[in-house]
């Protein structure tokens, strides 16, 4: 016997971060939230930009990746996590050769 208030079940997707095309960016799934993949070389940059109306949580996975969000920068390392606004400039340079998960999310307060 189901209840009928029961909200539908979306299906289990799986994806591999070493199969996924595109550089520096990929995306490992369709829809919300976007999932991506991000890999960069040492000394390589992402000028900065903004992504408006989300929470970004990203997981550097291996490597050393400088952030700056907005006026400030931090310095984050493989096996961090970090969760920031995208309504301001964002800008990582790699370190070292990183890679990192990144998930943007829509804003629940906007």
């Amino acid at each position: 016997m189901t209840d009928e208030t029961e909200l539908p079940v979306t299906p289990t997707e799986r994806a591999t971060l070493e199969d996924l095309e595109g550089t520096p960016h990929a995306r490992a799934f369709e829809g919300e939230p976007q999932t991506i993949r991000l890999r960069l070389d040492a000394g390589e940059t992402v000028p900065p930009h903004q992504h408006p109306d989300r929470q970004i949580v990203l997981h550097l996975l291996e490597g050393r990746l400088s952030v700056t969000l907005g006026e400030d920068e931090h310095e984050v390392n493989a096996g961090e996590i970090v969760r920031f606004d995208g309504n301001q400039d964002v800008s990582p340079e790699a370190l070292e050769k990183s890679t990192a998960l990144l998930v943007l999310a829509p804003r629940t307060d906007a």
